[in-house]
């Protein structure tokens, strides 16, 4: 009986991994920052990459609305029947719970039937436009990781855009636009992701896949973020180490995913004709059930926990970061210029931790690929060109950036970028000349660093 109840299990077991296979947890890695490990010196700490995990994110929004009074009910109104448009007895009252239909039912839980949904004045005012801007704003900075999806309870938009911006809503710069004739509405040809590739996938298009009338089954809108990943990762998202070395690489890729804030921008509802019916003006609104926009806390690598508190969003900084976004080092932890963690090598990355200052443990150790030649600091000059950045424009072999203006060679090297060894430059680079590249095993160099990660936080038991 027992190896019976043991086979069922195991077969099940076979059935649902061989289902799951093809959809693999793609944003499941990097959940630890730091680990300890033993070697000849004891335990030390061994840093990796990490970031939270993915999260429904319209938890954490606050919304608006503009105009502020376009919600329907205040004065109450009757409207059309979504699946009849010509049953004009429906009422929506903003005094009436019932018959209420406020912003907040964008993103609460459905399953209740009806479906709770938010719902717009209707067009009575038409020929003047129907125009809303509904704006999602997180006061953090996020990265999506999934599909932005929006259901709507009438009949999906005629024309739309949705906007993003990464400087919380100061600016805005569109996303897509939709449209049921984009080259009426916006001059644009339609398109659709599939028709974009590797080199074009920032390319912000227009599409009529998602604009249609009346259609009890076509209510939804999506904003295609996974079909984007798939053009780097595979159909299956299964190459990932590929959609990562393009996220480390590229800040334009990494900036596209990224948002503080969205807004729809819902500028002709469903007609479903050529023209407007005039003497039904109280078919035409906006009703949306449902608003999906799933992502994480960007914490540049940094963090795996982002925490809300008094209705603010904050990540856990390790590494000796901090900042909202994890995004400079410490306060005696600046020995070395901040960088973002980095996703490679898979599967654990590179923390690019903050090390401690020169000021905060005494005279410089003798680590010349980390530690800056200091009495060679300068005074830069704000008209000068950007030499390095440590975004795009490393440092080689140790050097770190001042300034953006040049880098700070260790002893044996030289050039704008620390690029050449400095014994070439007198032809003395022989093999006992002591100017050639630190080893990366030498004891020599890994025990001053052991030390200095030894400093950067206590060791847990």
């Amino acid at each position: 009986m027992y190896l019976s109840r043991f086979l069922s299990i195991h077969a099940l077991w076979v059935t649902v991994s061989s289902v799951m296979q093809p959809y693999p947890l793609v944003w499941g890695h990097y959940d630890v920052c730091k680990t300890q490990i033993y070697t000849e010196e004891g335990k030390v700490w061994d840093y990796m990459a990490c970031q939270p995990e993915s999260t429904d994110m319209t938890k954490y929004l606050k919304v608006k609305l503009d105009p502020p009074d376009i919600t329907c009910g205040d004065p109450p109104e009757t409207f059309c029947a979504m699946g009849n448009p010509y049953m004009c007895n429906n009422e929506c009252d903003a005094s009436t719970p019932e018959l209420a239909h406020p912003p907040e039912l964008m993103f609460d839980f459905e399953g209740r039937h009806p479906s709770t949904f938010w719902q717009s004045a209707t067009w009575k005012e038409y020929p003047k436009p129907l125009q809303v801007n509904i704006t999602l704003s997180w006061s953090k900075t996020i990265e999506l990781t999934d599909n932005i999806v929006i259901t709507f309870e009438s009949g999906r938009p005629d024309q739309m855009i949705l906007e993003k911006s990464l400087d919380y809503g100061r600016t805005w710069q569109p996303y897509q636009y939709y449209a049921t004739d984009c080259l009426d509405a916006f001059h644009m040809d339609p398109k659709s992701v599939k028709d974009l590739s590797q080199h074009t996938v920032l390319e912000i298009i227009c599409t009529e896949e998602y604009s249609t009338g009346y259609m009890t089954n076509s209510k939804i809108i999506h904003f295609e973020i996974k079909d984007r990943f798939a053009f780097f990762a595979g159909p299956w998202l299964r190459n990932m180490a590929s959609l990562y070395g393009q996220l480390d690489t590229t800040k334009k890729l990494r900036d596209f995913f990224t948002v503080t804030d969205l807004r729809i921008r819902l500028l002709r509802p469903a007609v479903g004709e050529i023209f407007v019916d005039e003497l039904h003006l109280a078919r035409y609104f906006y009703a949306i059930s449902d608003i999906k926009v799933h992502g994480r806390c960007k914490c540049n690598l940094h963090a795996t926990v982002c925490v809300y508190d008094n209705s603010k969003l904050t990540c856990e900084c390790e590494h000796n970061t901090t900042g909202p976004d994890c995004g400079k080092c410490k306060k005696n932890y600046q020995g070395r210029p901040w960088s973002p963690g980095s996703y490679l090598p898979i599967p654990k990355g590179t923390a690019n931790t903050c090390i401690p200052s020169i000021s905060s443990i005494g005279n410089p150790p003798k680590f010349n690929r980390i530690w800056p030649n200091i009495s060679s600091l300068e005074v830069s000059n704000p008209k000068q060109a950007n030499v390095c950045d440590n975004e795009l424009l490393h440092c080689q072999n140790g050097g770190t950036c001042h300034n953006n203006v040049r880098c700070l060679c260790p002893a044996a090297y030289t050039g704008i970028l620390c690029e050449k060894l400095r014994c070439e430059e007198s032809g003395s680079c022989g093999s006992d000349s002591g100017q050639g590249a630190p080893s990366r095993g030498s004891p020599a160099l890994l025990l001053p660093l052991a030390a200095l990660l030894g400093t950067a936080g206590p060791l847990a038991i």
